[in-house]
């Protein structure tokens, strides 16, 4: 009896000592790119949970999540491709899947997770719960001739898009049967498309050109989707200006029936409406956007800048059209992320060492983070959203 009793208080001991189930709702990631490591936060408390470090060359790092928010796939510039588990905070899985990547997909369904490669120039396609290759897609547009990809997204269906920056083409893969992927090629569609986003319902693709004047736009849910050239000439008569950053796009920069988009050698933000796609509005601000992020209810436009005025962020007012507020909350200001409901906004201070968080309504600095060399910061409602 007396043993029964000790051995009843040990599980009991045990019970009391193990962790309870826990959401994964209000965690995220901060990538520290100068040491290859992966800080996993809490969105609520505000904390840094734990680090995880051996992730290689995080420089441009990227990230998307897993259907249930637990795992986070990490892009490497050295081409890797890590799995990380946010509740055990380790990794899971990694593999070498090419020798430079600059980000990845999950498709609707999270089965499916994509690389898109510059070197070699491509897509591939990996079983989402073993990282197993499942489909690698060469960009080849010309004999031995391949392209560096850009701008890949995933659409409704198990499909890609993604850009050829090399080709001035535009391709959609259909992996309904992952084996046997199916491409569809737009070409011709503008000089250079550098990075593109789909709109938050999944019915437009628009790359950006970084060779001229203009964007790329296909409506993918025409009978036959055929590529549209919007905002042709936005600089025409104009001087343009250096572009010391390239800017960035994803289905953030949509709020309400416009879309706010930064100018390729401007220091500008585009409005675009996105019934009839033509511009009606463009927003003077500090110097060379290169995120221009919507609050999840586009209610205000956050942006921030290329060198020499990375220290500094811009708040739009979308109903005035005006800027409403400047920040500077560190140097090297280098991507913003919105909580859930857009409460706070998450920023990446590079040399500055540390991440602040910002209340949007009162724009005051609610929380410091110190973490070194941060810059992509992902949450996982990422990955309820199209595009993302």
């Amino acid at each position: 009896m007396k043993n029964l009793l000790l051995l009843l208080l040990a599980v009991l001991a045990g019970c009391a000592a193990a962790p309870g189930p826990a959401g994964t709702g209000d965690l995220g990631v901060v990538i520290e790119r100068g040491r290859g490591t992966l800080a996993i936060v809490n969105t609520s408390e505000r904390t840094v949970l734990a680090e995880v470090p051996g992730l290689g060359d995080l420089s441009h790092a990227s990230v998307v999540f897993s259907r249930d928010g637990g795992s986070a796939f990490v892009f490497g510039r050295d081409g890797a491709l890590t799995r990380v588990n946010l509740s055990t905070r380790r990794i899971e899985q990694r593999i070498q899947q090419a020798g430079n990547s600059i980000g990845g997909a999950v498709s609707q369904d999270g089965t499916l997770v994509a690389a898109q490669n510059y070197q070699p120039g491509g897509i591939k396609v990996f079983d989402a719960r073993t990282l197993a290759l499942v489909a690698d897609i060469p960009a080849e547009y010309a004999p031995g001739q391949r392209s560096r990809v850009v701008g890949l997204a995933d659409l409704p269906g198990r499909r890609f898009v993604f850009s050829l920056f090399d080709a001035d083409q535009i391709w959609i893969a259909d992996l309904s049967e992952p084996t046997r992927p199916r491409l569809t090629r737009f070409e011709n569609v503008g000089r250079q498309p550098y990075d593109a986003l789909v709109t938050p319902d999944g019915r437009h693709y628009i790359a950006g050109l970084f060779g001229e004047d203009g964007l790329a736009m296909i409506d993918l849910w025409a009978p036959r989707p055929t590529v549209r050239r919007i905002l042709a000439g936005y600089g025409r008569g104009q001087q343009a200006l250096p572009v010391f950053k390239m800017p960035h796009l994803r289905g953030w920069a949509v709020a309400g029936r416009h879309a706010w988009l930064p100018a390729i050698g401007r220091h500008e933000v585009l409005v675009v409406d996105t019934d009839t796609w033509a511009e009606v509005g463009r927003i003077p601000v500090a110097g060379q956007p290169v995120f221009v992020i919507a609050r999840p209810d586009g209610r205000q436009v956050w942006v921030n800048f290329a060198v020499p005025d990375y220290d500094r962020v811009q708040v739009i007012d979308t109903q005035s059209r005006q800027v409403v507020k400047t920040l500077e909350p560190g140097k090297a200001v280098l991507h913003m992320e919105f909580t859930p409901r857009g409460e706070a906004v998450w920023i990446s201070s590079r040399d500055a060492n540390r991440v602040s968080v910002v209340d949007t309504a009162s724009f005051a600095t609610l929380a410091t983070l110190p973490l070194d060399a941060p810059s992509g910061v992902f949450f996982t409602s990422r990955a309820a959203r199209i595009g993302f």
